[in-house]
C-alpha cells in the first residue's frame, strides 16, 4: 500500500480507501456485522486506513457497522471520513438538514454511531451553494474542530463542476474535496482539479469504478435489480455506458490487468488526486482494489510500472 498526505492536513491516508455506501443497504444487499467485519479485516490486512461513510448511508447504518468494528481494535489505525447534511428516511429517500443546529445534532449522532470521540474528516455533503454559504455553520463547525470532535473539515461536492464551493474552500476552512472522478467521467479535470492544486486541497475521488461499470463485471445488456441504485438510471443511458465501458476494457486496459485495478490506478495518476474510495461488496473486491497501489507512486506525478501503458 502507498500513502499520501491529504492536502494541507496532517492526515496520511492510503491511496486506496473504502467507500461504504453499500453498507447502508441501497446497493441490493443488507449487510450483517460479520460481513462488514470481513471487508474491514481485509482492508486492514491490505494496508488500507481510509474509510469514507455518511450519516445517510442508511439511518447511520453504515457508520454503526464501522463503529462496531473499529472500537474492537485501535481507533488510531483508521482515518474515518463521514458527512453531514442529509437525513435518511427509506430506500433512496432523504431530506436535507443544513441549519447549524441540525448539523450539530448530526455530528453527535455520527460520533455515537461510529463509537468514537472524534471524526478525522467531516464533509459538507452535496449541498446547494446557499446551504454552503452559511457563515454561522462554518463558524460552529470550526468550534467543533477546536473542541477536538472534528480533526479536519471537507466538502463533498454534488456536481462535478461545482467550482464555486471548491474555490471557497480556504475561506471556510475546508481542506479536502470529494468528487466523482473516473475514466467515464473526467469533468473535474477542467476546473475543479486545477483549483484544488492551487489551494493545496486533498482530493478524494469517489465512484472511481463508475458504480461498478468499470469493474469488468458488467457487459452490454446487463440488467440491475429493482433494489439496486443503478436500476434507476435511464435505460438508454445505461446501454451507452455499458458499451463505452466495454470499449475501454478492450482498447485501454493492458492484458493481464484486472479492469477494476486498472481503473483505480488510472484515477490516481492525476496529480490532484490523493486517494480513491471505491465501494466494495466483499473481501475479494478489497483485494482487487488494493492491488492498484502497486502501479502508482506515493507522490505525484504518478506513473505505471515499466511495461504497463496507461
Amino acid at each position: 500500500m502507498k500513502y499520501r498526505k491529504l492536502g494541507s492536513t496532517n492526515l496520511k491516508v492510503s491511496v486506496i480507501g473504502i467507500g461504504t455506501w453499500q453498507l447502508g443497504g441501497e446497493w441490493g444487499k443488507t449487510y450483517t456485522q460479520q460481513e462488514a467485519d470481513a471487508i474491514l479485516d481485509q482492508a486492514k490486512a491490505s494496508g488500507i486506513n481510509l474509510i469514507d461513510t455518511a450519516e445517510c448511508y442508511g439511518d447511520h447504518t453504515s457508520e454503526s457497522l464501522i463503529g462496531s468494528y473499529v472500537e474492537r481494535g485501535r481507533r488510531e489505525d483508521w482515518v474515518i471520513a463521514t458527512k453531514f447534511g442529509h437525513q435518511f428516511h427509506e430506500h433512496m429517500n432523504r431530506s436535507q438538514c443544513w441549519s447549524p443546529q441540525e448539523v450539530i445534532g448530526q455530528l453527535e449522532a455520527s460520533l455515537r454511531a461510529l463509537r468514537t470521540d472524534y471524526i478525522d474528516l467531516y464533509q459538507f455533503h452535496s449541498g446547494t451553494d446557499e446551504a454552503f454559504d452559511q457563515e454561522e455553520l462554518w463558524n460552529l463547525l470550526s468550534k467543533q474542530v477546536e473542541a477536538g470532535k472534528i480533526r479536519h473539515l471537507g466538502t463533498s461536492i454534488g456536481s462535478n463542476d461545482n467550482i464555486y464551493q471548491t474555490q471557497k474552500s480556504n475561506q471556510v476552512g475546508s481542506e479536502a474535496i470529494q468528487v466523482i472522478y473516473n475514466r467515464l467521467d473526467r469533468k473535474p479535470e477542467e476546473e475543479v482539479f486545477p483549483t484544488c492544486i492551487e489551494q493545496n486541497l486533498g482530493v478524494l475521488a469517489r465512484v472511481p469504478l463508475a458504480s461498478g461499470y468499470l469493474s469488468g463485471k458488467y457487459k452490454p445488456g446487463a440488467v440491475f435489480a429493482d433494489n439496486d441504485v443503478r436500476s434507476s438510471r435511464d435505460q438508454e443511458k445505461t446501454k451507452l455506458v455499458l458499451e463505452e465501458a466495454a470499449h475501454i476494457q478492450q482498447n485501454e486496459v493492458p492484458e493481464g490487468i484486472n479492469m477494476a485495478t486498472w481503473a483505480l490506478a488510472w484515477c490516481l495518476k492525476h496529480p490532484a488526486v490523493t486517494a480513491v474510495i471505491p465501494g466494495c461488496k466483499s473481501a475479494e473486491q478489497v483485494v482487487a482494489n488494493a492491488a492498484a497501489a502497486e502501479y502508482i507512486s506515493n507522490n505525484h506525478p504518478q506513473s505505471w510500472k515499466p511495461g504497463i501503458v496507461i
